[in-house]
């Protein structure tokens, strides 16, 4: 169930606040489909307190929870998410969460960030359609917009995500009423 507890009660905000590449568009001027979103894991769970509170965000427990959250959020929208974590591999000691086409999870090699696989999944993925990548890096945003892909700030994509599950929720919710009083119906 979503709550104000895990920071979900932020209104959304105008469909503004992603930026758009001119690539975002077909020359029809319709929009392209989004076919991944790229997630820098830290810069998200850095902006996202409600998330496993009391947890370091580094923490296995913080990991686990932001994965939680863009799974169901994934399953909601139908968009593929890969969520990257900065770091030489999995930190000893990590769960292993399965990882899936839908929500893939990888952590960065020695010597390699998160940035660097944003970028070069956001460069490989654009022929296939548009990607998001979501961070609060400013430069990764702009290398990922130079290549035609979309961006959005954590806070935004905090919002958008809170925003769909609680929609999602309040549709189940009317979906589920109308078939109950269906049932209750005397029948002929």
């Amino acid at each position: 169930m979503i709550t104000d507890h895990f920071g979900c009660s932020l209104p959304l905000s105008e469909a503004g606040n992603f930026r758009f590449s001119n690539s975002a568009f077909n020359h029809y001027g319709e929009p392209v489909a989004l076919v991944r979103i790229l997630v820098d894991g830290y810069s998200l769970l850095h902006n996202w307190p409600a998330l496993a509170p009391g947890q370091p965000r580094h923490s296995a427990a913080a990991r686990e929870e932001l994965i939680h959250w863009l799974t169901q959020y994934r399953d909601a929208t139908g968009t593929p998410i890969t969520i990257v974590f900065d770091g030489s591999g999995a930190p000893p000691g990590t769960p292993k969460i399965p990882s899936s086409p839908e929500v893939e999870v990888l952590y960065s090699k020695a010597g390699q960030t998160a940035d660097d696989i944003i970028e070069r999944a956001a460069y490989r993925f654009q022929e296939y359609g548009e990607v998001l990548a979501v961070t609060d890096d400013y430069a990764e945003r702009d290398t990922v917009l130079a290549m035609g892909g979309m961006t959005s700030d954590c806070a935004n994509f905090i919002e958008t995500v809170c925003a769909t599950l609680q929609d999602l929720q309040r549709d189940l919710k009317h979906y589920n009423r109308r078939e109950l009083s269906r049932f209750r119906q005397p029948r002929n």
